[in-house]
């Protein structure tokens, strides 16, 4: 099996587990420094912000890929397969018009950020790192979309 087909079928997959195991360990070690030293750290809470943001739009792109994004389903099962085939086709199409556009706008906001040198509070280090979690969610889920539709 090539690396492109293993990328292709577990990159989401194992990016959801790294950002997942990041966010809880680091919690976890926040809850302890608090509760038990009565301490607690800015870099903590921000790991933990920027994990669960990239964890939704890596998400939200592996969900386009198993075909499982919240659809009202209802009329589904009272339609025949081809007109379901149309609304399921009408409904990517739609999602594919709004990535795109969200994909532009998420990008412009990064380049601002860039532009400017905005850091984080307590990391000091570029927002660019964190704000790119949109735009890469968005990447990824046209992606799946445009396989989708082929």
């Amino acid at each position: 099996m090539s690396i492109w087909r293993l990328i292709d079928r577990d990159a989401e997959r194992w990016l959801l587990l790294i950002f997942y195991v990041m966010l809880v360990v680091t919690m976890a070690i926040e809850v302890l420094r608090r509760e038990v030293f009565s301490y607690s750290s800015i870099w903590g809470e921000e790991i933990v912000r920027y994990s669960f943001i990239y964890l939704a739009w890596i998400g939200a792109a592996a969900a386009a890929k198993e075909r499982a994004h919240i659809r009202i389903d209802v009329l589904m099962h009272y339609i025949g397969p081809r007109p379901k085939a149309l609304l399921y086709i009408f409904g990517d199409l739609v999602m594919f018009v709004v990535a795109v556009i969200a994909l532009y706008w998420s990008l412009e906001t990064v380049h601002v950020s860039y532009k400017f040198g905005s850091v984080t509070d307590g990391l000091r280090i570029s927002k660019v790192w964190f704000l790119m979690a949109v735009p890469v969610g968005f990447s990824l889920l046209i992606w799946r979309l445009l396989q989708s539709f082929l």
